[in-house]
């Protein structure tokens, strides 16, 4: 006889209330998950929207290089389909030391790579490992999920509001009163959510502060300050635009350095979950344990596939060059016709795209009213107007920690034809004359 569980758990408001702890019960979800469910719920219903939200491929716009989908074949039929090391797989930890030698011109020993399902479980790791509760973690807005890898190691968080003219990246000048107490600062570059990248002369400075403020530190036996450099992105960069490490604009900056990457957007392989860490190795022998005990390693054939790969420049060289112009081609399309749109005078503006998938968009509504009579008073209702109205689907910067009312919004188009792109282009064109 069948069991119901389902009625069990009936009137269960008094366990389901005192059971999680207290850090698990304040536990949010992903902003943007909720907004690209809302999203995915409307295309289900026969809704041609143009999806902009998640940072994620769809795969019949953008496959993953041919080789890598032979390669993981092949591992998988040569039995490749136990444990791999919870450090990661000797080979593909020895190729990405050579692919930061051969692209990056950095030469990291044997001992600083760690692999995991993705670039998070390296992300939340070096969190678990360098903060206690109540440290200090600074970083900037908008970015992606630092103010939940924060919640989870209950740090105190210092954040500095970047601004459009800075790229939204953050200024030397702003972070300099918190670096004497911080115990981990957070830069991306490339930035999710915006598409730009940071200035060589404004990362040198922040470095310089950091190697600075640790040797205050060193004299007086404190705990180093650490930068997480997220730059997972660092492939995809556009025109003039150039990507900068730390370590090669001050070498000192090896010691203080964890690289985040991953083949998730530069390959496209979101699904395929495989990331690292590059770190000092002290930092890589504690990191590795916590990995392993969380199960958060990558699969096995594909660490294998990606290993063999890597070592194939000549190979990734002319699929990559495709890969970039076509995510350029969407959003140089996105950023040509909102800046048509301002030109005409319509209450819209862009940045440049510089980088990743993604580009920043300002639509100035709050204040007016939508077509349905409601007047556009929050972030969210032009979100909203902007799905109902003009069937195209963003995640408005509020959602990446950035104060309310400023209007600023992320395409993503990881997920859209070229066609997709000059249609939405057209009806929001269409919206906003409408709305005058």
């Amino acid at each position: 006889m069948a069991i119901d569980c389902g009625a069990l758990f009936e009137n269960c408001d008094d366990l389901a209330a005192r059971t999680p702890s207290p850090l698990a019960a304040g536990m949010e979800g992903s902003a943007i998950l909720a907004i690209a469910g809302q999203v995915n719920a409307r295309i289900a219903s026969g809704v041609n929207v143009a999806n902009f939200t998640v940072g994620d491929f769809k795969p019949g716009v953008f496959a993953i290089p041919e080789k890598l989908t032979e390669y993981i074949s092949e591992e998988l039929a040569a039995g490749h389909t136990n444990y791999p090391p919870a450090v990661g797989t000797p080979e593909l930890r020895s190729a990405v030391r050579r692919l930061y030698e051969r692209e990056l011109g950095l030469v990291y020993p044997e001992g600083c790579v760690q692999i995991g399902s993705g670039a998070r479980p390296p992300i939340y790791s070096a969190f678990r490992v360098l903060i206690e509760p109540g440290d200090l973690m600074v970083y900037s807005v908008p970015s992606w999920n630092n103010n939940y890898y924060a919640y989870l190691n209950q740090a105190r968080v210092e954040v500095i509001v970047a601004k459009p003219e800075d790229g939204f990246m953050p200024t030397a000048e702003a972070l300099a009163p918190f670096l004497r107490e911080a115990r981990v600062l957070c830069l991306n570059s490339p930035l999710n959510p915006c598409g730009t990248t940071i200035k060589k002369e404004l990362l040198a400075d922040i470095c310089d502060a950091i190697v600075d403020e640790n040797k205050r530190r060193a004299a007086v036996g404190h705990r180093p300050l650490i930068l997480l450099y997220d730059q997972v992105y660092w492939q995809l960069t556009f025109g003039e635009h150039e990507h900068f490490t730390p370590v090669e604009l001050n070498p000192e900056m090896a010691k203080y350095t964890v690289f985040i990457d991953a083949i998730s957007k530069c390959w496209a392989g979101t699904g395929l979950r495989v990331g690292w860490g590059v770190m000092p190795p002290w930092m890589r022998g504690r990191v590795g344990p916590l990995v392993g005990h969380m199960g958060a390693w990558a699969a096995r054939p594909e660490q294998q596939a990606t290993a063999r790969l890597l070592d194939e420049p000549e190979v990734v060289a002319p699929w990559m060059d495709q890969f970039k112009q076509d995510v350029q081609d969407r959003l140089t399309i996105l950023r040509d016709g909102l800046w048509a749109m301002r030109d005409e005078g319509l209450p819209v503006d862009a940045l440049d795209a510089q980088g990743a998938i993604y580009l920043s968009a300002r639509f100035d509504l709050i204040g007016k009213t939508a077509p349905n009579g409601k007047l556009l008073e929050t972030d969210e209702d032009v979100r909203q107007l902007l799905l109902t109205e003009a069937d195209v689907a963003i995640v408005p910067f509020t959602a990446f920690g950035y104060p309310a009312g400023s209007g600023w919004v992320r395409f993503s188009v990881g997920a859209v034809s070229v066609d997709d792109a000059k249609g939405a282009i057209e009806r929001l064109r269409a919206l906003l004359i409408r709305l005058g």
